[in-house]
């Protein structure tokens, strides 16, 4: 006896591991691929009485959280160990159930499912079949893990990590991985290089414009990428499903007006200093080139670390990996072109 427990236990254990890497592999796409038999399946005319004395006989007691009520082989409703403690031996599960339990469908995406359990705070989750059969069960913190596994990976996405990629991936592995994504990013520079090169000229007769351009690219970038990382974590966490997208570009915008007229101001009176230190032409319009060329930018990445990622998903390509690549290119291009442009327009 002692060595079937022994050997129950340890097959459990083995599951338990299982699930577990098969959560942090991020592969799954909807609940059915996630879920496990459900543990405490009923019908809705099982007394109390004859309940628990299912549950003493089950093997699984230690891992039913919930009581899956059915009638005609429908879920209709749940019960909690708390109610059924409670109740008396005769009355039956449809007494003491909460009806219209909320459940997953087995084709419910993953990202859904997560968006669903931010506002529904459940240990388990029942999982039905198009004729709302009970077909198994989903824990909680299988999809608590799978949204920590998602903003973790985010991170290392955004520099073309893999999120298969791990601290123990062989070296040659890892270059697969993440080669092409460089390749790709090279290809983006050059357009931004050829953005400058147009200028040439300009920046020939405006040295102090050359200082100027890191300064910008870096301002915007990060503007971006703080755009970028809210998208991406609204994404994540299903919430870019009830926020409707203008309201985020508008507050992205606001934002980047903002953020760039304050570093704008500051970035103008430097470039005004340091052009006055260097006899170049005009200071004054220079700085106030400066001051336009930031809120320009900024307001220009706002709206493409919001759109960026969102258009990447509705073309199928995973908007974590790919979305800075093409974000930097953006604000790159719109930012230095936009001062470059201002500079040859106004000054020269």
């Amino acid at each position: 006896m002692s060595q079937r427990m022994g050997a129950t236990e340890r097959s459990r254990e083995l599951i338990t591991q299982d699930a577990a890497r098969t959560v942090l592999s991020g592969t799954e796409e909807t609940i059915g691929e996630l879920m496990t038999p459900a543990t405490a399946t009923l019908p809705a005319t099982c007394t109390v009485a004859e309940t628990l004395t299912f549950m003493v006989k089950s093997s699984d007691v230690s891992e039913i959280s919930y009581i899956f009520v059915t009638e005609g082989e429908r879920l209709a409703g749940v019960v909690g160990m708390r109610d059924l403690i409670l109740a008396k031996p005769s009355e039956t599960l449809a007494d003491i159930m909460v009806r219209e339990p909320f459940a997953f469908e087995q084709s419910t995406p993953i990202e859904d499912a997560v968006g669903e359990v931010l506002y529904r705070h459940y240990r388990m989750y029942p999982v039905v079949d198009d004729e709302q059969r009970v077909v198994g069960e989903v824990p909680g913190w299988k999809l608590y893990e799978r949204i920590a596994t998602e903003l973790s990976a985010q991170a290392g996405s955004q520099y073309g990590v893999a999120k298969e990629e791990q601290i123990s991936t062989p070296v040659l592995a890892a270059f697969r991985m993440r080669h092409p994504w460089l390749l790709v990013n090279l290809v983006t520079a050059f357009a931004a290089a050829f953005v400058v090169g147009i200028f040439e000229g300009t920046i020939a007769q405006i040295v102090a414009l050359a200082v100027f351009l890191p300064v910008l690219a870096g301002q915007s970038g990060n503007t971006g990428c703080q755009a970028l990382a809210i998208t991406l974590r609204g994404m994540t966490l299903g919430q870019t499903r009830d926020y409707p997208v203008y309201r985020l570009l508008r507050k992205e915008i606001l934002l980047g007006a903002l953020n760039g007229a304050a570093v704008g101001a500051l970035a103008g009176i430097a470039m005004f200093a340091y052009a006055m230190a260097t006899d170049s032409t005009n200071p004054a319009m220079l700085g106030f080139v400066i001051f336009i060329a930031m809120i320009g930018a900024c307001v220009g990445s706002g709206i493409f670390g919001v759109s960026v990622p969102l258009l990447l998903k509705r073309f199928g390509a995973d908007p974590a990996t790919a979305s800075s690549i093409f974000l930097t290119t953006f604000t790159d291009i719109l930012g230095m072109g936009l001062m470059l442009f201002l500079a040859t327009w106004l000054v020269l």
